[in-house]
């Protein structure tokens, strides 16, 4: 049985994460676990979330994986925690479970010039503050704010991120956000079905700096003046989870050395295996063979 790395997601977004370290990290094998036919877990209450989280997780353990990775921020927002602190030492103690808000918090505080940090999410993610906690025990200087998407994840599965229709509820969060801290300088996108937004998000941004000029700065000094949305720097968050993981196993040879090197990618889902290779196709841009499984 190949050990692979597993990466678990309540639906496709996860597959950004996927992509990003099969980029870096291509020789490894890997196990894809995406609840599709209970997402999104984004509304879903803490209980539930950590209820659905730890059976995907068991599901990969039991496939030989000797370490997972959440690639779902209201996973990891909800239940990594608990996974890491109350299952893993008494069930399975050689195991690893791994996030991705810690390592996205890690580098977002070197990025940003203003120290005010905004982050898109689901409200799952934003009500659970983990954004603001983990950035702030890294780098307590900085202000942290979020604004909840409640759209962007269906017109993601939808298909409809680059539609028309995609453009009123990109620049209406957009303009939540930016209301709420006119200093923002970077932006997380906190859910990993967002960087197929990136476009229209950063059109948006672009006209929202022509409809806010700014001031001139005969009389002002740089570092008073309010960014423009369009020099907002954007975080998605899949190169930088790889580089993470990458980091991690260069200081844990020994969960280096469990992990198998084939090359190889399983994808299982909860959800109907055909719809699951076409919306895929959307994140992936290839086709894929995937396996129909159950979860309790």
């Amino acid at each position: 049985m190949a050990k692979s790395i597993g990466i678990f997601d309540s639906g496709y977004g996860g597959l950004t994460i996927l992509e990003g370290i099969r980029h870096r990290m291509p020789d490894y094998d890997y196990i894809y676990l995406g609840d599709n036919a209970r997402a999104p877990y984004g509304t879903r209450s803490f209980d539930v979330v950590h209820e659905f989280t730890l059976q995907a997780v068991k599901r990969l353990f039991a496939m030989g994986c000797p370490l997972v990775i959440l690639g779902c921020n209201t996973a990891s927002a909800k239940a990594l925690r608990s996974i890491q602190q109350n299952y893993l030492p008494t069930n399975a103690p050689d195991r690893r479970v791994l996030g991705v808000i810690r390592p996205t918090a890690e580098v977002v505080g070197t990025m940003s010039r203003t120290g005010h940090i905004g982050v898109l999410a689901t409200e799952g993610t934003i009500n659970s503050q983990s954004y603001n906690l983990e950035i702030e025990k890294l780098y307590p200087s900085c202000t942290v704010v979020g604004q909840a998407c409640p759209m962007w994840v269906p017109l993601v599965e939808c298909g409809e991120y680059d539609k028309p229709g995609a453009d009123y509820f990109v620049r209406d969060s957009l303009q939540k956000l930016l209301h709420q801290d006119p200093l923002i300088d970077t932006i997380i996108l906190g859910c990993t079905h967002f960087p197929l937004l990136l476009p229209k998000i950063e059109q948006q941004l672009a006209q929202l700096s022509t409809r806010n000029p700014q001031p001139s700065t005969l009389n002002s000094q740089p570092s008073t003046l309010t960014p423009q949305p369009s020099t907002i720097k954007l975080i998605p968050q899949g190169q930088y989870i790889a580089t993470s993981l990458e980091d991690y196993l260069r200081r844990h040879p020994d969960m280096d050395q469990r992990l198998s090197r084939g090359g190889t990618c399983q994808y299982l889902t909860t959800e109907s295996a055909t719809k699951f290779r076409e919306s895929a196709a959307l994140f992936l841009h290839e086709e894929v063979n995937v396996q129909h499984i159950t979860l309790n």
